[in-house]
């Protein structure tokens, strides 16, 4: 069966009268016009014209659905549902207000599913692209538990709290990666047009230049007639590296388990690691997941192989009748604060509102972490910089010096 997402599309103008005769036009979207028809007299509308939209013969088609469109789906979702408002329509509305094209005609096809008898678990689980695995069990529980309304507001909590530590996360490495961007281009600019300026200079002299200058005229000559050859080492390596982690367990745990133990990435990645395990598991514990699933659903959302492996070993504890602080304890990963917490709402009977209490700690913790990145990484930057320009620099300055030293 093909995918809905992936047939063509047309916008079609329509005008009609509902049932009290009053004039209503719009725009909807179809494969057809009979397919368009029929979705609008199930709405209720009596046609009384149709035709497709022509289309501007320049123009650019958004298909790209972004996380953050997502997100948003699960709030307004939530929202109407929470008003009264039938499933169906609700999608509708949506779909109507929606700008991005390719968001249209997923809420056409999910709308066109559930009309179709399928729940709207079973019609999300079509597209995995967009609606994880953990996202779709949940509204299984919603919809079996007759709380769907309920449960999607979680999962739009869920889901804003995953997005915004997302953005957290990539605004904490931007600045130091932009910045290492610039001084490569820097570097570059100057190894490929400034030094061969001094290279020239140099050899009219005829002199002996020092062994540092030497060096680095060498590596200006190769990177200026054997560039193509660093395009190609990076590009066996880039697809090496790429390879290995998508095929070797081994490998993927060395990268992961470095990366946990490098100076301040490893602290930031850690903090959101452990603050995307709490927020999940809590939300799921709500749901009224059992905690053994929970845990494995968890497990495939953490973004690190090495927590991954461990919480699959807790998992496993905890379906053999330990309990869960203790099988966390095991593993050697989790903060003392984490276990206390994770005790207390197991004594409690309230270890989901434990749970969603450590990971407000640890999302506000990483948002300080973000805040201050910019001040703590901003001296190794700069020594960085000041290595690789200040020493291109006195390479090229070096024998200069030697020149007034020996005329001294």
């Amino acid at each position: 069966m093909s995918n809905p997402l992936e047939d063509e599309y047309f916008d079609f103008h329509w005008q009609g009268t509902d049932s009290h005769d009053t004039l209503h036009e719009g725009i909807i979207s179809a494969r057809n016009l009979l397919l368009a028809r029929v979705a609008l007299i199930d709405k209720g509308y009596q046609i009384t014209a149709i035709s497709v939209k022509v289309k501007p013969v320049f123009q650019f088609n958004f298909q790209h659905i972004s996380s953050a469109e997502i997100t948003i789906f699960f709030r307004q979702l939530a929202t109407l549902l929470s008003a009264g408002i039938p499933l169906v329509q609700a999608l509708s509305v949506i779909g109507q207000g929606h700008e991005n094209q390719g968001m249209q005609k997923l809420l056409s096809a999910l709308m066109e599913d559930i009309q179709n008898g399928q729940t709207l678990a079973d019609s999300l689980r079509k597209f995995p692209k967009y609606f994880e695995h953990l996202i779709c069990n949940l509204i299984t529980a919603g919809e079996n538990a007759g709380i769907l309304e309920s449960l999607l507001t979680k999962i739009a909590t869920y889901k804003e709290k995953t997005e915004l530590l997302r953005k957290k996360f990539k605004k904490a490495l931007i600045y130091p990666l932009t910045v290492l961007s610039v001084a490569f281009v820097v570097t570059a600019i100057l190894l490929v047009f400034v030094i061969p300026v001094f290279k020239e200079l140099y050899t009219s002299f005829g002199a002996e230049l020092p062994l540092f200058t030497q060096s680095v005229l060498s590596l200006s000559t190769w990177l200026i007639n054997d560039w193509w050859i660093i395009g190609l080492l990076l590009l066996i390596i880039s697809y090496s590296f790429y390879y290995a982690q998508r095929h070797s367990k081994a490998f993927e745990h060395f990268i992961d388990s470095t990366l946990l133990k490098l100076p301040i990435v490893g602290q930031l990645i850690t903090k959101a690691i452990i603050a995307r395990f709490t927020r999940t598991l809590s939300t799921l514990s709500a749901a009224g997941i059992p905690i053994v699933d929970a845990l494995h659903s968890v497990s495939g959302v953490c973004g690190n192989y090495v927590y991954s492996e461990a919480i699959l070993s807790m998992r496993d504890d905890v379906a053999t009748g330990h309990r869960l602080q203790y099988a966390m304890l095991k593993t050697h990963l989790f903060p003392n604060f984490v276990q206390q917490m994770i005790a207390i709402g197991e004594e409690s009977g309230a270890l989901d509102n434990m749970l969603a209490k450590t990971a407000d700690f640890y999302e506000a913790e990483l948002d300080n972490l973000v805040d201050n990145l910019g001040s703590l990484v901003e001296p190794l930057i700069m020594v960085l910089l000041g290595l690789i320009i200040g020493g291109l620099v006195i390479a090229m300055y070096l024998p200069i010096f030697q020149m007034g030293a020996v005329m001294a």
